[in-house]
């Protein structure tokens, strides 16, 4: 049996917690730092905690309560960036919702506090717990972008049980560092980045050599949407070339992408942007 529960509100889980599973907002999450889990409802109350196996019976049980035949078509998974939360992907999601039949997921990881693998595990237990295997897409940003093609990788080299790969259909790169960050190999140096933004941000620069290796382009349509920012600030002095403030234009870039495309937006704001959103959606609803 799971731990004694008072069904308590939370946060539903920033930086330190990393959902493992997600049903209709129901989510099975793992503590970045205890490594103790919980179940939580689409209220972001806390159903149960204990260990991963006790937390999983529960998970299932609340899920076969609240939705018992639910099987999902399609979905369209969000990932945010570096020490962001899903609320940053929650006009995104509105938008593609407002437009295209899915359903939309904007999963909780603790960018600063786990390496990329980590998170990358956690994204393929969500996807392969889906009920239904539905076709899915991908948006993310900045490093959540990242995290998908290390868990697109993964799947190929360890194993693919759910047939995820073919249920793959497009993905949209809002910022994506495809290159590694300048910016963050040069806040690597100061010491206090690795404290603040943990390993997840050392792949990014630090360590960028030895991530790149377990990146994979992804095999199914994909564009890329790059922030080009042309005002005082313009020249970064932490970052080369053209950029949006936090990535340059070329780290953007990845072989393969069937659009690249170029829009005035700093980079934290590009999910907010109506024109991005735009070309979002027009580029999911592609067949």
């Amino acid at each position: 049996m799971a731990n004694f529960n008072i069904k308590t509100a939370t946060l539903g889980g920033m930086q330190f917690w990393t959902d493992f599973r997600w049903v209709a907002g129901v989510r099975l999450q793992r503590n970045e730092v205890t490594k103790h889990w919980r179940v939580l409802d689409a209220r972001n109350v806390r159903q149960s905690w204990g260990s991963r196996e006790d937390c999983e019976k529960s998970f299932d049980k609340l899920v076969q309560q609240l939705h018992p035949n639910l099987r999902y078509q399609r979905i369209v998974i969000l990932m945010h960036g570096l020490m962001r939360t899903p609320r940053s992907m929650r006009s995104m999601a509105s938008a593609i919702k407002a437009t295209i039949p899915c359903e939309t997921i904007s999963p909780t990881y603790a960018s600063s506090r786990a390496p990329m693998a980590d998170h990358a595990e956690a994204l393929r237990s969500i996807v392969e717990s889906l009920p239904g295997e539905p076709i899915v897409d991908f948006v993310a940003h900045s490093m959540g972008n990242i995290v998908i093609r290390h868990a697109l990788n993964d799947w190929k080299k360890l194993g693919d049980p759910m047939h995820a790969l073919k249920r793959m259909h497009r993905m949209v790169m809002l910022g994506p560092p495809n290159q590694g960050a300048t910016i963050a190999k040069r806040l690597a140096k100061t010491g206090l980045f690795g404290v603040i933004a943990g390993q997840g941000g050392l792949d990014l620069g630090r360590d960028w050599d030895q991530l790149q290796s377990n990146l994979a382009i992804p095999e199914f349509p994909f564009a890329i949407v790059a922030g080009r920012h042309s005002g005082p600030l313009s020249k970064h002095p932490l970052v080369e070339g053209d950029n949006d403030l936090v990535v340059s234009i070329e780290e953007t870039h990845l072989e393969g992408a069937a659009v690249e495309i170029e829009v005035p937006v700093l980079h934290s704001f590009l999910m907010d942007s109506k024109e991005v959103q735009q070309k979002v959606i027009a580029f999911l609803s592609e067949a």
